[in-house]
């Protein structure tokens, strides 16, 4: 059984929060919703938290940033993102992408994704007890494989047959469908993705930041079930 916990606060174009532990370590990735309900969230212990990640600068992954440094917890991110956060503050700590870094008992690699921010990242997180997570949301496409994974944790926003379909329908307007496919993650995307990497390990599977309009979360779910085995969640 797992140490490590992936626990979602929020996730969707409302706003994004979650939870991650390895029983010693906790790190907040994503503070994309109000600071009240992320303090509720986490029964107001935010000492308990060791640091928070930020993937990138739009508001449903970082409207509470300065609350989050005001209280004291450091928040990691990319240059490109804090220069399109415009905030300074000691705690605002600038990463890169493939240069690792330690919080506690995780060793973290961030790595690029694609979507229309200034400079967003995904992040691999490894325990000391040699548990991985896999982190990434906003991203049209992942180009690199990753081993020995414990928990995968990505973005599964719409379906390119529902979008179409909802385009005939006259739901959702032409224009739309361009930024969807630059900039977010589809579940054929999703599933070509995990053909691609070595599951041996995985013991969970969740899909974040699922459309209101383009999704079915229940065939969502049968689909990656069905090609994988493996137990999957809904954030």
């Amino acid at each position: 059984s797992l140490t490590l916990t992936f626990k979602p606060i929020a996730s969707g174009s409302k706003g994004n929060a979650y939870l991650v532990s390895d029983g010693k370590t906790k790190i907040l990735i994503e503070c994309g919703l109000k600071f009240r309900d992320i303090q509720i969230a986490l029964d107001f212990r935010l000492s308990d938290i060791n640091a928070c990640l930020i993937s990138h600068e739009h508001d449903d992954h970082s409207l509470s940033v300065k609350d989050v440094l005001r209280s004291g917890i450091n928040v990691y991110t990319s240059n490109g993102t804090i220069e399109a956060l415009k905030i300074k503050h000691h705690r605002l700590k600038p990463i890169k992408a493939k240069k690792q870094f330690k919080i506690g008992t995780f060793t973290i690699l961030p790595f690029e994704v694609e979507h229309d921010a200034n400079e967003p990242l995904g992040f691999l997180l490894h325990s000391d007890n040699g548990e991985r997570l896999l982190f990434a949301t906003d991203t049209y496409f992942i180009r690199y494989r990753f081993n020995n994974l414990s928990i995968i944790a990505v973005e599964c926003n719409y379906s390119e047959k529902i979008l179409e379909q909802n385009i005939l329908d006259g739901i959702v307007p032409v224009a739309m469908k361009k930024r969807l496919i630059q900039s977010h993650f589809s579940l054929e995307n999703y599933k070509e993705f995990l053909k691609a990497n070595d599951l041996s390990k995985v013991k969970e599977i969740w899909l974040l930041h699922i459309s209101n309009r383009n999704s079915d979360e229940e065939l969502f779910k049968r689909e990656i079930q069905q090609l994988t085995g493996k137990p999957v969640y809904i954030a």
